[in-house]
């Protein structure tokens, strides 16, 4: 297996990487003052939205909403994965991609023990499938080979509470890391046990082949029939999708995507050839999965059953593909017939039947019209009133382009409506959404004070070369912990540009956060006037927070006796608030 990319050739490499350079290989753009402007090659427009900066390193579209680094560029434009974007990037430069060399010593990220402990574990999971026949002989009466099993990596969560505990929890650190794994749970009367018991387990691997989490499938009839590894630093299931890796292993380039809904099903289709499918991990599909199949391949086709819960699951799926259906995207549905799934399909019709059915499932805009068409009657003015009433917000989620435009043309004959006239109405729909409330006047509140302590450290990383100040380490508030960690990145990085800052927490549930930030105007032009207004929010911030556990402890104070330690606390807190927080 190929070492690690070492995380300073990344930022070298961003570095060095001339993002107008990159993105006008692929996208003519014309320079407009400080930034150069193109028609959005990820959704069909007239009028240039998509900017790229080459100070930030950061393109966005004030259309769709697309925006990243160089590298996040390269993955969406061309569908790599991140280990590939690397490489095509380097290969630009004429630069050759170091690997780490297993063994040496190297700064360990904090997340590397639980991938570490959860590697172990798979390989544990996998031994014990070898020695628990019954186990081996499911999954062939459910018609996996072995040679399927070795590729997906399953295995077997023997009977008992202690089978990962006895073998990688013996140490404190061990047991330290399977509970920050999600692989044990602590007992009632102290200690701990496994999760996953008399389980077959999939391991859930991320788009570098690292095993994230498990599904476990009971044995028999008992329940729950699947149980998932519970949320954890490097696991989230709003992001993760099953199969992906192996799916993308087998095929770099993937014209389609099947989404089904178990584990079992993804790998029962790979058996017989079909090397396309994924599973989400017993949640809705998420905007954050769209992205990454829509990263990976311009076509996914849902699987769900045809019974009223697969159509209602089939609707959750359809409303969240809306803001992601770019020009050149198509999203399509399969219902299935009653009492079958795709394991069962397939065995039963075969490959070429799954194909049959897969090339005539119904597009997005067929299964939208179908459902609002519903109990409606569209030979009177009021049932046509009522279809376009309901499609209005509908539309208003898509991006402005084509797609949109072909939607609303039909929508538009549905109701007997001019296609200018419906669009003015979708348009009043989209002003019309809930906005966030505007911040009180007077002193902001802490979590925008926060906010911008964030947003200006990102564009002005340079200002965050001191570290971390003595009066931020024990704030507490929300936000605090990522402002942490980005002073300290920026300390021992003085050179890192914007987008090296971002790329820093890919793949991170902060990240589509910070991208956010990034594709914000600042509001300020130069780096010395960022340096003042930032320690004026590092001071604010501390204050505030002082404030709020002075607060806090004359309350408890008031009802019942404090600690010698919280008397201390008060009365320092107190003096400081009488000094000026000096």
């Amino acid at each position: 297996m190929a070492g690690r990319i070492p995380q300073q050739f990344i930022d070298d490499l961003l570095a060095r990487a001339d993002i107008v350079e990159v993105i006008n290989s692929r996208v003519p753009l014309k320079k407009a003052g400080r930034e150069y402007k193109a028609c959005c090659p990820f959704h069909g427009e007239k009028t240039p939205s998509f900017t790229v900066s080459p100070d930030k390193g950061f393109y966005h579209c004030f259309g769709c909403g697309a925006h990243g680094t160089v590298i996040g560029f390269l993955m969406e434009f061309d569908r790599l994965e991140f280990v590939e974007a690397i490489e095509e990037l380097a290969q630009m430069l004429g630069l050759e991609v170091p690997r780490e060399q297993p063994g040496r010593a190297q700064p360990q990220s904090p997340v590397a023990p639980v991938y570490a402990i959860l590697a172990a574990a798979a390989k544990r999971y996998q031994a014990a499938l070898r020695e628990h026949p019954p186990a081996v002989e499911y999954l062939r009466r459910r018609g996996l080979s072995g040679e399927t099993a070795r590729d997906f990596g399953l295995g077997y969560a023997p009977a008992g509470w202690d089978f990962l505990l006895r073998r990688l929890g013996d140490t404190p650190d061990g047991e330290r890391q399977l509970k920050a794994a999600g692989l044990i749970l602590p007992r009632d009367g102290g200690g701990y046990y496994d999760r996953f018991r008399e389980r077959i387990m999939f391991p859930i691997r991320d788009s570098r082949g690292r095993v994230v989490g498990f599904g476990g499938r009971v044995l028999g009839d008992g329940e729950p029939k699947y149980l998932n590894s519970p949320e954890t630093a490097v696991f989230h299931k709003g992001r993760e999708l099953y199969g992906l890796y192996e799916a993308r292993q087998a095929n770099r380039r993937l014209a389609r995507i099947l989404v089904v809904e178990g584990y079992m099903d993804v790998a029962s289709l790979a058996e017989h050839g079909v090397r396309n499918a994924v599973a989400t991990l017993g949640t809705a599909t998420t905007p954050e999965h769209l992205r990454r199949l829509f990263r990976a391949t311009p076509e996914i086709v849902f699987c769900f059953d045809g019974d009223r819960a697969g159509r209602e699951a089939a609707w959750r799926a359809l409303e969240n593909c809306l803001p992601e259906m770019r020009d050149g995207r198509q999203v399509r549905f399969l219902f299935l017939p009653e009492g079958e799934d795709p394991d069962s399909l397939v065995r039963r019709e075969g490959t070429a039947g799954l194909e049959q059915r897969l090339t005539a499932a119904r597009p997005l805009s067929d299964v939208l019209l179908d459902k609002l068409r519903d109990g409606i009657d569209l030979g009177s003015i009021d049932g046509r009133a009522r279809l376009a009433e309901l499609a209005r917000p509908l539309l208003a989620k898509l991006p402005h382009g084509v797609y949109r435009e072909l939607l609303t043309e039909r929508v538009a004959e549905e109701v007997r409506l001019a296609p200018g006239k419906l669009d003015r109405l979708i348009g009043e729909a989209a002003a019309q959404r809930p906005r966030a409330p505007a911040p009180p006047r007077g002193e902001p509140q802490r979590p925008r004070l926060m906010r911008r302590a964030i947003q200006l450290l990102l564009h002005y990383p340079l200002i965050g070369a001191g570290g971390v100040p003595a009066a931020l380490q024990p704030v507490s508030q929300k936000g605090a912990p990522l402002l942490r960690e980005l002073l300290e990145i920026t300390a021992a990085n003085p050179d890192l540009k914007p987008a090296g800052l971002l790329e820093r927490f890919r793949g991170r549930p902060e990240q589509p956060h910070l991208e956010r930030l990034l594709a914000e105007d600042s509001l300020v032009r130069d780096a010395d006037k960022a340096a003042v207004e930032f320690a004026d929010c590092l001071q604010r911030i501390a204050s505030s927070d002082r404030e709020a556990r002075l607060a806090a402890l004359v309350a408890k104070a008031a009802e019942q006796e404090l600690s010698d330690q919280e008397r201390e606390e008060l009365r320092e807190l107190t003096r400081r608030s009488a000094s000026g927080g000096r």
